[in-house]
């Protein structure tokens, strides 16, 4: 089975690379290239791809623009988006853990057919990227699952099961999992609403800890609670937050 794949792409010599690296994949069939969003609005609603490779920022509308026209359409059949762009920020305040994929330019060949793949994969076809479109179109915020972070140049899935702890650091929040420590751009009071308050708890202005990952609690010379993680890192709770922990372990 080949899979209909329509390309959005501004630039012409980026268009050019990935329509041959489509051709090169059998499993590929490329429907069609568009170079803004609009018109790839208008092919997606005729040509019904199975994957698309859309830029974010196109002239007259956006990438984002025009998933959240499709979110909005159930008459449009949704298909599985992997974006390409320059802006590594929009990994994280776009779709955040739920985009198919996410390819930072200038693109890696390696990199592009492990997108592909994972786009084709069962759950993907799912369609995450709209499902966070439109919760964040929603009054209720979506509990995050996954967030998609850098590191050496790469766009890496955390699940947010594995975070310990993240910690504001000046603009950006510095998110410790499974041994690592990611700087992601965004500040910590971004993260305050879409983490799931049984399991993370904001102890204090500037810290936000995964209850799961606390391996004790200890009162300091002024009451507060000091929490110990398995990493071996220490924070201490606020007043009003120590005060609510001690009554929660009654």
């Amino acid at each position: 089975m080949r899979h209909r794949t329509l390309i959005v792409e501004d630039e012409p010599l980026a268009s050019e690379a990935l329509s041959a690296w489509v051709n090169d994949m059998p499993m590929l069939e490329l429907v069609g290239c568009r170079a803004d969003g609009v018109s790839a609005l208008k092919a997606i609603r005729d040509l019904a791809p199975a994957l698309v490779l859309m830029d974010i920022h196109m002239p007259a509308m956006s990438g984002l623009e025009v998933m959240r026209t499709i979110a909005a359409d159930p008459a449009i059949a949704r298909p599985a988006v992997i974006f390409t762009t320059a802006y590594d920020q929009h990994a994280i305040t776009a779709f955040e853990l739920h985009a198919v994929d996410y390819l930072l330019k200038p693109i890696d060949r390696d990199r592009f057919e492990e997108a592909i793949r994972h786009a084709l994969s069962g759950d993907a076809r799912e369609d995450r990227a709209l499902s966070a479109l439109e919760g964040a179109r929603s009054t209720e915020p979506v509990p995050l699952t996954r967030l998609l972070v850098r590191d050496q140049g790469k766009i890496v899935p955390v699940l947010v099961e594995d975070i310990e702890h993240l910690r504001a650091d000046t603009k950006y929040t510095a998110v410790a999992a499974r041994g690592h420590t990611y700087l992601v751009r965004l500040p910590i009071t971004s993260f305050d609403e879409r983490l799931d308050r049984r399991r993370f708890l904001k102890v204090n202005r500037s810290c936000i800890v995964n209850l799961d990952f606390v391996e004790s609690m200890t009162p300091d010379e002024g009451s507060q609670l000091v929490l110990r993680l398995r990493d071996g890192s220490k924070v201490t709770a606020s007043r009003e937050v120590s005060k609510q922990l001690r009554a929660d372990s009654l």
